[in-house]
């Protein structure tokens, strides 16, 4: 009996931290209970500082991440599930190895900060920690940066922190501060535990105070668009048959909108290849021109000489105000191409060996070429635009690359029908509303199902259309002037200090031995 309860003793850290990381879920769309990491990483700090090992301490992490990323990233199983041809048995493999693999990043941050722990200094340290790791997340293996702690602040607690820190700043103070709340429960000197509550707390106080050092103003130019969300089924999408209705479908929805300054349609909209397709975008190239408008949309182009295919954005219409012809000739380069590229949705790793395991590995449509890291923002009717198909606008970096001057709008295509009516898509508009509070400029979503939306530079919500709905969403975009803090020096003031206080730490433990 007793070596019953020493092991139920043991494993309770790991239960209490799966559930606390579950849980974690609810402060992300499209729930927004902000407050929760603060209470959620506040749980793991205290429970970290009390790991007998730094193996016990990284499997605390470890736990935590399970819970997070098994209750967080449930979405991926619809697609896997659905589309993916494998057993039920085999899906959950899958997803419990994508689980696994996420969960290694806590379980870094927490083996490292256990290794460089000085009581006194546990806040900064566990966010540096956590910040570093999230880092590599968001990178290895191409990375999958999903979930990250500062979306949850995307409508409120550090949100007004984006134009200055930028979400990983936003990470980094809220980590700070659950770890600052932590240490109130820690034996240890009054003034050491209660000063970084207070800096805590007047880090959310002082969030609202900072719209004034955003950088960005109204420029007083508006400019009306219209985002056509076809809802076309998944399993229909690139049926043969069900090309030229999909495509008349989206045509016969944006006639009534030509009025407008802008049309958008979304991610491989036009469900025929471009090289295939030039009846089609010569009469919408007219006709946008007619109308003196421009539609940008979603298609892949595919050429057969080199078997190479790119996921594309391309101008149909005016490019400028006082043009005569229509922008749009195959080849022209008023066009972006997809750089960061889904795995095993978009490209295959060990494609050679991986194809022939199982159907999830040889998808339609999932063997493109890489479009350039810098490509020039999209023209259309004297706007520009600064596109990211998809997973690529959960990269800042790619975003800040590609900022010019002249960018006046952030635009993001995506079909989020792989995830059926799950919390997927919900996630990927908040991340999404992050952007367009980081870099101060309004944000447009074109989806095939939803969430389309439009967001202002403040990160709001301005309009949004019901998923699973044809409709058209229109709306009247401020447009804004000015560079952020964040647009002008990106991660590199938290890079910076991350790294001098690591090394710091580091060092002092290795003096300290020898």
């Amino acid at each position: 009996m007793r070596a019953v309860i020493a092991k139920l003793q043991q494993a309770l850290p790991h239960l209490l931290l799966i559930a606390a990381g579950g849980v974690t879920t609810l402060a992300f769309a499209p729930y927004t209970l902000w407050w929760l990491p603060l209470l959620s990483l506040a749980l793991l700090v205290f429970l970290l500082q009390r790991a007998p090992t730094a193996k016990q301490a990284a499997l605390r992490g470890f736990s935590f991440g399970l819970g997070w990323f098994g209750v967080g990233i449930s979405w991926v199983h619809v697609s896997i599930d659905q589309f993916g041809g494998l057993p039920l048995a085999g899906s959950l493999g899958l997803m419990a190895l994508l689980v696994s693999y996420l969960a290694l990043f806590p379980a870094l941050a927490s083996w490292l900060s256990y290794k460089l722990q000085r009581p006194a200094f546990t806040p900064l340290l566990f966010a540096a920690c956590w910040t570093v790791a999230e880092w590599l997340r968001s990178w290895l293996f191409t990375g999958f940066p999903w979930l990250s702690m500062g979306y949850s602040q995307t409508s409120s607690g550090l949100r007004d922190f984006a134009p200055l820190l930028g979400e990983t700043g936003i990470s980094f103070l809220l980590v700070f501060s659950a770890a600052a709340l932590a240490q109130l429960f820690t034996p240890q000197r009054v003034l050491s535990r209660y000063s970084y509550a207070f800096i805590a707390g007047l880090l959310f106080m002082l969030s609202p105070q900072l719209v004034k050092f955003n950088g960005w103003h109204y420029s007083g130019q508006q400019l009306s668009v219209a985002l056509v969300q076809g809802n076309i089924k998944q399993d229909l999408r690139w049926a043969p048959e069900q090309e030229w209705p999909t495509m008349l479908k989206y045509m016969d929805m944006t006639r009534p909108n030509f009025q407008a300054d802008l049309i958008i349609w979304p991610e491989a909209a036009i469900p025929r290849l471009e090289p295939v397709a030039q009846d089609f975008l010569d009469n919408l190239n007219r006709a946008a021109l007619y109308q003196n408008t421009a539609v940008i949309s979603g298609i892949l182009d595919y050429h057969s000489q080199t078997e190479q295919a790119w996921n594309n954005l391309i101008v149909l219409g005016k490019r400028y105000t006082d043009s005569t012809d229509g922008d749009y000739f195959y080849g022209h380069g008023n066009r972006y191409s997809k750089h960061h590229l889904l795995p095993i949705g978009e490209f295959v790793p060990l494609e050679g060996l991986l194809r022939k395991l199982a159907p999830i590995f040889d998808l339609p449509m999932s063997s493109f070429s890489r479009g350039s890291y810098v490509q020039p923002n999209l023209v259309a009717n004297s706007y520009h635009l600064l596109p990211a198909i998809c997973f690529e606008i959960a990269f800042p970096a790619q975003i800040a690359a590609n900022m010019t001057d002249a960018t006046q709008l952030l635009l993001t295509v995506s079909n989020d029908a792989w995830f059926g009516d799950s919390i997927g898509p919900h996630q990927h508009l908040q991340i999404a509303q992050m952007r367009a509070l980081e870099f101060g400029r309004p944000l447009l979503r074109a989806t095939n199902t939803g969430v389309t939306a439009t967001v202002d530079a403040s990160g709001n919500i301005s309009a949004k259309a019901a998923q699973f709905t044809e409709a058209v969403l229109q709306d009247n975009i401020q447009l804004t002037q000015g560079q952020t803090p964040y647009a002008r020096f990106g991660n590199w003031p938290l890079a910076v200090l991350c790294t001098v206080l690591l090394a710091g730490l580091w060092l002092k433990r290795y003096f300290s031995r020898s």
